[in-house]
């Protein structure tokens, strides 16, 4: 068997959306849900997996979605974008914009581990 070429993780413990609010659309089962139903009807399961995460931390942004290995963050997600981003993103290659999280807003590689140090930096006095 080999690689796949995109592994979507569909947050399963996610809040409503502060900065993108689709509270309507707003369930991470049906998404899933959504994304698997569409890779099966393009017939690229051989390819390309959608599985439920836990937590990603990037409560904020709502529903979240990440393309691996390509470290695609969408954030604000709902059920009526799953077609979109296989077509998009996974078939076309292209990031959506208006679902991309900003690589400054996520908490997660060099941001986070820049986060932990200047925390755990004593000041001046201690």
């Amino acid at each position: 068997m080999s690689k796949f070429t995109h592994h979507i993780f569909v947050c399963g413990k996610c809040k409503p959306s502060k900065r993108r609010p689709k509270a309507d659309s707003h369930d991470p089962g049906k998404l899933r849900a959504a994304l698997k139903k569409e890779i099966k009807r393009l017939g690229i399961k051989a390819d390309v997996r959608a599985n439920d995460s836990g937590c990603l931390d990037q409560c904020d942004d709502g529903q979240v979605v990440v393309i691996y290995p390509q470290a695609i963050w969408y954030g604000g997600v709902g059920v009526e974008d799953a077609e979109r981003i296989i077509h998009e993103t996974i078939l076309a290659g292209n990031i959506l914009e208006d679902l991309r999280i900003p690589d400054e807003l996520l908490r997660c590689g060099k941001a986070a581990k820049k986060d932990k140090s200047t925390a755990a930096e004593p000041t001046q006095g201690d």
